[in-house]
């Protein structure tokens, strides 16, 4: 191969055999990673079963390769399911592994999250089918082999220097307590590493977490909770608020943007939440109000979270607000709202976790420096 690489190929078609090229790791042996062989997954019940276990065997092998260190970047090509296969096959290289998806289906009218994921996935399309060699697709084929091959070999595996650093999540609508936050942190040698609460950002902080990457996590933007009860645009699954608890890192919560979830432009908000107070962020994202027993239900689902936590927990309430719509004359200020997701939490959650409340904004300065003493009392203890 030129530059003095060299490939492996995997093979994880399931009909047919390749034509033109032997692969490296045959599709058989894929298979077999999986604990099946090939004929069992072509006579699979579902063309569902197949692919998952065609998957599944992918990110044996492909983990393999990885921590045998035999490979320096990873590059696939593939249609609807080949590239969303060889996608989630790759989410198995850690962050900052190089990693290229090519498919004609990573165009800005398709959903993304099938060939990110969590990963710095490159997203590469393709322009043609993925189905031989012609002028165009040679074009954009050398394009891709160019970045993978240089991305290769200027790899090096992501470095995480020292052990300040504070994960925190935010959204645009609580930038301003950001701001407050950060300069004392770093004046003390901590390293804040800020998380864009937009679903898959809440998730993947809770991966870093999990590496134990961090200290402590000061989580400012909660929203991703409210999305995920009621099915908005920045859901981050059931598990979001539970990974510093299961690993006993210190936390700091402050309940932003707790009061909407996210949905697209005004005129694709569905009935039944038409009548909904709003804050309309830019022409692409609306911010719904919850309603109140939704808000109720944050509450308890917050509470149930926190309680289960292995390591020290401290709550700051926002009393005069949480985001920037829900300010006194806000476009979505709704103080019985508020109240009931404050004093449900505070039904709900155990005795031995501290809860501040504070007669302000969440984008006031008192808020910033309480979180801050909070942070370095809970980093002396």
């Amino acid at each position: 191969m030129a530059g003095g690489l060299q490939a492996i190929v995997l093979d994880t078609g399931i009909l047919g055999e390749p034509q033109g090229i032997i692969p490296d790791i045959s599709a058989r042996e894929t298979a077999l990673a999986a604990g099946a062989t090939l004929d069992e997954i072509r006579h699979a019940p579902s063309k569902t079963a197949a692919i998952e276990q065609m998957i599944r065997g992918c990110r044996v092998l492909v983990k393999q390769l990885h921590d045998r260190g035999q490979i320096h970047g990873a590059i696939s090509l593939g249609g609807a399911e080949g590239g969303v296969m060889a996608a989630a096959a790759m989410q198995v290289l850690p962050p900052g592994f190089p990693k290229i998806v090519m498919s004609p289906l990573a165009s800005g009218v398709r959903a993304f999250g099938p060939f990110v994921g969590i990963r710095d996935m490159m997203v590469m399309h393709s322009l043609v089918d993925i189905a031989g060699l012609d002028d165009i697709s040679r074009s954009v084929f050398d394009n891709a082999c160019a970045a993978i091959m240089e991305m290769a070999k200027r790899y090096r595996p992501m470095e995480i220097r020292g052990r300040k650093n504070v994960a925190l999540s935010a959204l645009g609508t609580v930038q301003k307590a950001v701001n407050f936050i950060c300069p004392p942190l770093i004046k003390a040698g901590y390293q804040p590493i800020i998380f864009h609460g937009s679903g898959v950002g809440g998730q993947i902080m809770e991966d870093f977490v999990e590496r134990r990457t961090f200290c402590a996590v000061i989580d400012l933007s909660l929203s991703e909770l409210t999305d995920h009860l009621v099915g908005g645009f920045h859901d981050a699954g059931p598990t979001r608020l539970e990974a510093a608890g299961r690993m006993g890192i210190p936390q700091i919560i402050v309940p932003g943007c707790i009061d909407f979830f996210g949905w697209g432009p005004m005129e694709t908000i569905p009935e039944k939440w038409r009548d909904r107070k709003k804050y309309y962020h830019n022409p692409i994202y609306t911010l719904i109000r919850p309603s109140h027993e939704e808000m109720r239900q944050i509450g308890e689902i917050m509470a149930r979270k926190l309680n289960a936590a292995g390591g020290p927990v401290r709550v700051i309430l926002p009393l005069r607000g949480m985001s920037i719509g829900g300010l006194k004359g806000g476009s979505s200020y709704d103080p019985e709202g508020d109240q009931i997701f404050f004093q449900t939490l505070q039904k709900e959650l155990n005795r031995n976790i501290p809860v501040y409340e504070l007669d302000c904004h969440v984008n006031e300065k008192p808020l910033g420096e309480k979180v801050v003493e909070e942070f370095f009392d809970l980093m002396t203890v």
